[in-house]
Formats: C-alpha cells, structure tokens, sequence
C-alpha cells in the first residue's frame, strides 16, 4: 500500500473529504497546523493518523523553527508521496526550495490571486511558483488552470493532472444542525468572501429587474470581506436583503444552502468554485457566470444556467426562469446531485489521485 503524507495550511474542506476518501486506498498521515485541528477533527475518518505542529502568524519569524518541525516530522515519516494543499505561505516555499523532499504532488486551487482580493500575503505571489516547478505532478480542478500552468509557466503538460473539485454538501449537512430548514421557493444566496470579482454589484443591479416579475423574490448575502455599506449607500429594504456580514459558522453554512431556492456566483473572474461544489451538495441551484473554471463546473441547462458576466439583463431573466419554472428547478436539481455520485464523488476523485501517486511513484522507480 503506498504511504502518502497529505500536508495543508487550509482549504480544509477540500482536504478532510479528499483525505476520508483516500484512506480507503492508502496509508495516510494527515500533517496540518495544530489551529486548525478544531475545524477538522470531528469530521476526518478515525483511521487518518493526524499530526499537527505549532505554525506561528505569516510574519513571526518564528516560523523559521515551525518550518524545522514539519520537515523533520516528514522525513519521520518517509512517505512514498508528499501530497500538499496550494499554501500561500512563503515560509514553506522556502522551505520547499533549500529542502530535499519526497516525491511532491501539489493540488493548485489558484494559480493567480484574485484581481480585487486586497488580504495577500507578502511576496507570495512570486515564491508560490517554487511549488510550481519543485512539484513532480501537479493538480488542478479545471482545464483552464491546465493550459494556464502548461502555456504561462512552461510546466510540462504531462506534469499537470485536472481531477475536479469534489462537492462539499454532504460535508456541511454532516456539520449542521439535524433539523432540515424549508427551502424559501423565492430566495437567492449570495456566500462567499465578498470581494470585487465576486460581482456582486450585477446582482444587486439585477433584484429590481427580477422583482419585477417576481415581487416575492429575496437574496441572502453571506459572508466576510468589503465593507457592504458601499453597495447599499442608501440603506436597504430588510424585507428583500438578508444581509450577514461577517465569517459564517460552519454549522450555520448548511441552513443558508437548505433554505435558498438558488446560488447566485456573478463573478467577473473564476479560476474553480467551492462555492458550487457546496450547492450541488446541497441540491441548491446554481446560475453562473459564463468566465474561467465555472464554464467548465456548471453544465449549462443540465446543472445550472451560465449568463455572460456582467451582463445585469442575462442575469436577471436565467433567474426569473428559473425561480419560474419548478419543473427546470427539479430536472436541474436531479442533474446536479446525480453529478454528487459520478465525477464529484469524492471517491471517484480519491481513486483518481491514487493512479497520480501510482503513475510518479512508477517513473521514479524508472529513473
């Protein structure tokens, strides 16, 4: 059975499902800062070994000794394959760069940050590409981030595996409350960080063009980022906005996706979306914006309903459509959450992963 270390500094949803999922096809130690042991351990699979260790603010140059303990209890270890979650954190480029590693397999989430995201860490723009170059396979979620690294970044397309992003819901409902909220036939949810690309001006420039048709309609906006004063100047009708402006506890996540008819994702830019991965989870629908990896994660009128982005008429007559028409809504629904059992399944993804590890533990063996 091959041993693979599975190392992450956070996208810890994807992480806990990927590593319950892989346990079942190898020998599994899961390596992550001790901060997050909360939010992971009442959810991971009792058979994953978990190793945490003390990781320090970005800038505490005690990080120096933190990147020392992760090496030393890797090498412990002695995997067959390092398998590590995209970081954006310098230290551990560093530390990737001047350190003999295992066999390195990296997921990249984002190959470049967000345009509008104003919270990056310094300097990690440049020294993230080390994992770039210092990783034997790398993966991506979508064939758009593939032919970014293979044509911007010269990594050899045979370095460069796409495996989709697994859905999310079956996660959240097991950290939500048992009781099932009522689906509101009229609400819309807008989750997420709320930054610039996430587009949320088109949406709220759309409402008064659905409530037109649709005078019951209301959107839920949830989630941390820029202040949501500068959208609404003129204060709010609290009848048609739900606003939640702040980090969404984890257990609350599950009743916002069971109480909204549709998840509205109006991005100018898109690079994956666990945001989708979570909706189809949750049998919530999804209109998009037809930009980046969510051209490839929503199926137009199988799944969900692509609009051009920016474009504040498209986006308001693919909702009036659909908030019209409950016979779409169920095809859709049925559609997305059959797609939870075929190429979003998280074992399905895991066993794609293993034949990576298999294909670079191979060709080591070769050389």
């Amino acid at each position: 059975m091959i041993k693979v270390t599975l190392l992450h500094f956070g996208f810890e949803d994807y992480t806990v499902e990927l590593a319950n999922s892989l346990v079942k096809y190898v020998d599994l130690t899961l390596i992550h800062p001790e901060k997050l042991s909360n939010v992971c351990s009442n959810v991971l699979d009792s058979k994953i070994r978990v190793i945490n260790f003390q990781k320090p603010r970005i800038r505490d140059p005690r990080n120096l000794l933190s990147m020392n303990s992760m090496i030393r209890i890797i090498k412990d270890i002695q995997p067959d394959i390092l398998h590590v979650q995209e970081t954006n954190d310098p230290w551990y480029d560093w530390t990737l760069l001047l350190n003999k590693m295992p066999p390195l397999v990296t997921t990249i989430h984002d190959v470049f940050r967000h345009p509008g995201d104003n919270m990056p860490v310094f300097g990690s723009e440049y020294t993230r590409r080390i994992s770039f170059y210092r990783s034997q396979q790398l993966i991506v979620h979508t064939n758009q981030l593939r032919k970014i690294l293979i044509e911007q970044f010269r990594i050899p397309p045979d370095r460069v595996n796409v495996v989709p992003h697994g859905e999310l819901g079956s996660l959240y409902q097991r950290r939500g409350s048992q009781s099932l909220q009522t689906r509101e036939p009229y609400t819309l949810l807008f989750f997420g960080r709320i930054f610039p690309y996430k587009g949320l001006q088109y949406l709220l420039e759309a409402m008064p063009l659905i409530a037109e048709c649709i005078p019951e309609v209301k959107l839920i906006i949830a989630g941390k980022g820029e202040n949501i004063k500068h959208y609404f100047p003129n204060g709010y009708d609290e009848k048609r906005y739900e606003i939640i402006n702040d980090f969404i506890p984890l257990e609350e996540v599950c009743n916002l996706f069971q109480r909204s008819t549709i998840t509205v994702l109006p991005y100018i830019e898109a690079s994956q979306s666990g945001v989708a991965a979570l909706s189809y989870g949750m049998g919530t629908l999804v209109v998009a914006s037809d930009i980046g990896g969510l051209s490839e994660i929503v199926q137009h009128k199988k799944d969900g309903l692509l609009v051009p982005p920016c474009d504040v008429r498209s986006l308001a007559d693919a909702i009036i459509s659909l908030l019209s028409d409950r016979y779409l809504q169920q095809k859709m629904q049925t559609a997305a959450l059959a797609r939870c059992h075929q190429d979003l399944n998280w074992s399905n993804i895991a066993a794609q992963t293993v034949q990576i590890y298999q294909r670079q533990i191979d060709m080591q063996k070769k050389n």
